[in-house]
C-alpha cells in the first residue's frame, strides 16, 4: 500500500488541506476503518480494483467519483484489488465553496459525485485516468476547483464567518459558550448554528468533539502519554469522559486501539 500526501497550490490552500494518492498493488482484500475528522473529500477511483464501504452487515461498492460527507462513527471500509485512488480533502468550512447543497446532507455517506455534480466532473475523471503522471492529474483537478470556486458568489461571506468561528473553537484556551460567540459576529445563536449545519454538515458542539477526539487520536498514536494526561491535554473533564468518546468515535476504547490497524486512519491524522 501506498499513500502520499500533496499540498495545494497556493491559491487553493485556505481551502484544500491536502491532495493524496492512495494505490494498492495487490490483488488481497484490505480491511481498514475511518474515523470522524471533520473534512469532507471527494475521491476518484482511477483503477480496476473495488473500493467498499459498510452499510450494515453488507459492504456496498462505492462510485468511481465519491463524495464523503461529514463521518460522525466509525465506518468500516474494504479495498479488493488493485486501486488508484486520488483524493481531495477539504478543510472543515471549505467544501462549501466548491459544492451547492448542504453540506449537512451529505453526513454519513458516499455519495455519487458524478451525479451530484453533472458532466464536467465525469469529463475530468476521464482526462484523470488518460493521464500519464500525477502532476498532470493534479493541475487538472486545481483548474476544476478553481473554476467551481468562481462561481461561490454569495456564500463567500457567510462561509467566512463559519471559518472564524471555527478557529476560536480550536483554541485550546477558548471556553466561551455559542451565544456569546455569535452575539460577537452579530447573529443569533440559532442561526449559528444553522450556518454550521449548512456549511460544514456539524454543530459547533459536534466540531468541537471531532476536533478534540483528533488530537487525542495523534497524542494516542505516538504512544509516549498515558490516557489520563491525553484527556487532560485534550480539554476532557477526565479519563472516562475521554474513552466515552474516543469509543464513539472508534468504536474501540483508547487502551483498545491499536494504530497499526488502520494505517490509512492514522496516515491521515498524523498529516
Amino acid at each position: 500500500m501506498r499513500y502520499q500526501e500533496i499540498k495545494p497550490d497556493t491559491r487553493l490552500m485556505p481551502y484544500i488541506k491536502c491532495y493524496y494518492l492512495y494505490e494498492s498493488d495487490t490483488e488481497a482484500t484490505f480491511d481498514d476503518t475511518v474515523f470522524p475528522s471533520g473534512n469532507l473529500e471527494i475521491i476518484f477511483n482511477l483503477g480496476n480494483g473495488t473500493w467498499q464501504t459498510a452499510e450494515g452487515a453488507q459492504y456496498i461498492t462505492t462510485p468511481s467519483i465519491e463524495l464523503w460527507g461529514q463521518i460522525t462513527r466509525p465506518l468500516p471500509i474494504r479495498s479488493i484489488g488493485k486501486n488508484t485512488m486520488l483524493g481531495i480533502r477539504f478543510f472543515p468550512h471549505a467544501a462549501a465553496y466548491f459544492l451547492d447543497d448542504n453540506i449537512s446532507v451529505f453526513n454519513n455517506q458516499v455519495s455519487d459525485f458524478g451525479d451530484i455534480s453533472g458532466p464536467a466532473i465525469r469529463t475530468l475523471h476521464a482526462q484523470l485516468q488518460g493521464c500519464g503522471s500525477w502532476q498532470q492529474r493534479i493541475a487538472l483537478v486545481e483548474a476544476y476547483l478553481c473554476r467551481r470556486f468562481s462561481l461561490s458568489g454569495k456564500r463567500t461571506n457567510n462561509v467566512t464567518i463559519v471559518h472564524h468561528i471555527m478557529q476560536e473553537l480550536r483554541k485550546e484556551d477558548f471556553f466561551d459558550n455559542i451565544s456569546n460567540v455569535a452575539l460577537r459576529y452579530g447573529i443569533s445563536s440559532r442561526y449559528l448554528q444553522k450556518l454550521f449545519l449548512q456549511y460544514t454538515g456539524l454543530t459547533p458542539k459536534l466540531y468541537s468533539k471531532i476536533h478534540r477526539f483528533q488530537n487525542s487520536l495523534q497524542l494516542l498514536s505516538k504512544k509516549d502519554s498515558s490516557l489520563t494526561a491525553i484527556a487532560y491535554d485534550c480539554g476532557y473533564f477526565d479519563q472516562s469522559h475521554f474513552i466515552r468518546e474516543f469509543r464513539a468515535f472508534t468504536g474501540a476504547t483508547p487502551s483498545g486501539y491499536a494504530p497499526e490497524s488502520s494505517p490509512i486512519t492514522l496516515a491521515a491524522t498524523l498529516s
